[in-house]
């Protein structure tokens, strides 16, 4: 019996002592670093090791919060004090460090500019009052200079009070979308919005004379102009540099009767050869409006008719989207948004560009071009040209297609192209 009692008091004893030890063993890995762990297993790992490993990741948390350091400044070219042996590991870490860094840093900044294109930007104010355009001293008595002036101030007012009549526009947000179409000239301090079908292409032209990047506009062809990329866009710079610029520099857009930019949209693009318009949207234009099509003609989408095209306009299920050559101005250059200070006419486009050269400052021997940039032995789309098409309509095609268009009628003072519209 008592040695029973011996027995279970030694097993007790020493079932305590096993599990006195495994709880120590626990606290003891708990309380250990998990990454001093694993370098301890390292061989030649130190606590020099361990500062320049924490240097490295202190300054790559410095470079992603400042944006300014490039991948080679963040991790040191040089180990001092340490012996080949610790050279060679240091290296290898440093390779891996500085392809992680690398990579961590260009995803950082991949997603820094989505989130500055999908931003919004809030804008108080953005009329340009520190470089707004005026009157020299020496033209205030020049008759001509000041009925252009005066023609000037009463297209904003008509803008600003339609806009303040039908557009609720109170918290002003502008996000980059909203100056996609904006190009910026920063020489001559210019931001221009591009309208397709109302000079756009000569007044690109302008801008880069302007800027320095050719001597004339006739030296500039048609393809160097829409895809030579020399020209920057407003919705290309961050959140400062955007602000800066409507705030400061002079906005101007051109415009030109909805009907006849409708109209010469359509001829240029529909009426001659063209690799984009005819297979996209010529072809679902014709698949979707066209009774009994040949396939010759669902094939290549060639011979639009004025008439199909319109329907394809006005049709709410579009079977392709809108097309910035017969968008509303109102949508491209968001004018109750921003304060253009100078509203162009191509219907006026000699007198009224060259008033704006003259207003900026820009050289005397720079005019604007009066040559036509594509189809140059074809006749400009005019008032009798745009009446003939529209007579293909029916009156309340006609109707739709003015209702389509109204606030940039009403927005830029045009008058209604047809007697019977309402």
């Amino acid at each position: 019996m008592t040695e029973e009692r011996v027995i279970m008091r030694l097993t007790c004893m020493f079932s305590f002592i096993l599990l006195f030890g495994a709880v120590g063993l626990v606290v003891f890995i708990h309380l250990q670093d998990p990454e001093e762990i694993v370098h301890q297993q390292t061989p030649g790992y130190n606590n020099q090791d361990r500062r320049l490993r924490q240097n490295i990741a202190d300054r790559v948390t410095t470079a992603k919060q400042s944006d300014s350091l490039e991948p080679s400044e963040i991790v040191p070219t040089k180990l001092q004090g340490t012996d080949r042996r610790q050279s060679s590991i240091m290296f290898s870490m440093k390779e891996q460090q500085k392809g992680e860094e690398s990579n961590s840093i260009r995803l950082y900044k991949r997603r820094r500019r989505f989130v500055i294109k999908k931003t919004p930007i809030l804008i108080s104010m953005n009329s340009s009052i520190l470089n707004l355009p005026t009157l020299k001293y020496e033209d205030r008595n020049n008759s001509k200079w000041k009925s252009l002036y005066q023609i000037q101030g009463e297209r904003k007012r008509i803008m600003r009070e339609t806009c303040s009549k039908y557009k609720s526009n109170n918290r002003r947000i502008i996000t980059p979308y909203h100056v996609s179409r904006i190009f910026v000239e920063d020489k001559y301090r210019i931001l221009y919005c591009e309208v397709p079908k109302a000079g756009c292409s000569n007044w690109k032209r302008v801008l880069m004379v302007l800027n320095g990047l050719a001597s004339s506009t006739k030296d500039i062809q048609h393809n160097t102009v829409h895809y030579g990329n020399y020209l920057k866009r407003l919705d290309g710079f961050d959140h400062k540099g955007i602000y800066h610029r409507l705030n400061t520099y002079t906005k101007m857009l051109f415009i030109r009767e909805p009907f006849e930019k409708l109209v010469s949209a359509f001829r240029d693009k529909f009426e001659h050869p063209n690799n984009y318009y005819h297979p996209v949207f010529g072809k679902a234009i014709i698949s979707r409006y066209r009774v009994n099509a040949t396939k010759e003609a669902l094939r290549t989408g060639s011979g639009v008719q004025f008439k199909e095209f319109i329907q394809y306009l006005l049709d709410v299920h579009r079977p392709v989207g809108m097309d910035i050559h017969w968008d509303h101005v109102n949508r491209l250059c968001s004018p109750c948004l921003i304060d253009y200070d100078f509203v162009g006419k191509f219907e006026s486009m000699e007198e009224d560009a060259n008033f704006f050269l003259h207003l900026i400052g820009a050289p005397q021997n720079l005019t604007f071009p009066k040559f036509k940039d594509r189809h140059s032995n074809e006749e400009r789309t005019t008032t009798k040209i745009t009446q003939q098409y529209f007579a293909q309509l029916s009156p309340s095609q006609r109707q739709q297609s003015y209702d389509f268009y109204y606030m940039d009628y009403l927005m830029f003072n045009y008058s209604k192209p047809f007697e019977d519209l309402y």
